[in-house]
């Protein structure tokens, strides 16, 4: 008996190590391999209608959410600064940046990388801009990029005073390896900002935001886009994120320093609207 469930152990182990490394696509298990073609595919089909994605999403308030985001890092009160927007396709936090440093500090020197693993987002990104005064100068760039493997010639390792990542950090296949390039491409003192959906603490608010996410969303996403599907992988991507607690400590664990665990002034994080989004923050010693 003992030598049968030895071999059959053995067989097991030898048939796992031969199975590709699995994650998750939503609700769905699939292939590491495949997540990163599967998610390209969801933003390039949201991606002309990206704000009323967002809109449906968060009942329109992720435009207030990132209005804070950029309130709280108030880019241009220490003078110009080199930001990488990782995920930022469409430019919207970027565009904030700039607008932020020059409205409030008269900085015209601040610049900004936008950087997408999605060409269609980057594409709606430059049409945006080109409606703006920063269109043909050095304040904007773009760079198709995947965050996970960010290359060294173009991302030179500290070469950056802030790395911001709105909505888009849940969609990488490995988290760990998102945060551990954003350190590297960080100055000393650099700070890493992410905003992204978080989990919900008050009970009703929870029971209510479950019904609207699960219920309405998808159905907004096939009366506004004819796009059901992408809309119920984006719902099931934001409750397979980590909880704020688990994502500070993956922030440490790549190195950065944070606030103690809650939320608010001194904590690792900021919940908005009682954690339906959530701002993390990391420095890089």
């Amino acid at each position: 008996m003992s030598a049968r469930f030895n071999s059959t152990t053995t067989s097991n182990a030898s048939n796992d190590k031969s199975r590709p490394a699995q994650t998750h696509f939503g609700f769905r298990t699939v292939d590491e391999d495949l997540k990163e073609d599967l998610v390209k595919g969801v933003f390039s089909s949201v991606a002309p209608k990206y704000d009323l994605m967002n809109d449906a999403m968060s009942m329109g308030v992720h435009r207030l959410w990132k209005d804070d985001f950029v309130s709280l890092l108030n880019p241009g009160r220490r003078g110009p600064i080199k930001i990488l927007d990782m995920a930022g396709g469409t430019g919207d936090i970027a565009m904030r940046m700039l607008d932020h440093a020059r409205e409030k500090y008269a900085d015209r020197t601040t610049s900004v990388l936008i950087s997408d693993i999605n060409p269609d987002m980057l594409k709606e990104g430059m049409r945006r801009v080109r409606q703006t005064m920063y269109h043909n100068t050095p304040q904007v760039g773009f760079q198709v990029a995947n965050a996970q493997a960010l290359d060294p010639e173009i991302f030179p390792d500290n070469s950056f005073d802030l790395y911001t990542i709105a909505f888009g950090i849940r969609n990488c296949t490995s988290i760990p390896d998102v945060l551990k390039e954003a350190h590297r491409v960080l100055r000393p003192g650099g700070t890493f900002a992410c905003l992204e959906f978080g989990k919900v603490d008050n009970p009703l608010l929870s029971q209510l935001y479950d019904v609207y996410s699960f219920s309405v969303i998808p159905m907004l996403g096939s009366i506004l886009a004819s796009d059901r599907e992408s809309y119920q992988y984006l719902v099931e991507s934001i409750r397979r994120f980590p909880s704020q607690p688990a994502f500070a400590q993956m922030i440490r664990d790549a190195g950065f320093t944070t606030g103690q665990d809650f939320s608010g002034q001194g904590g690792a994080w900021r919940d908005l609207w009682g954690g339906i989004a959530s701002v993390h923050l990391g420095v890089k010693a």
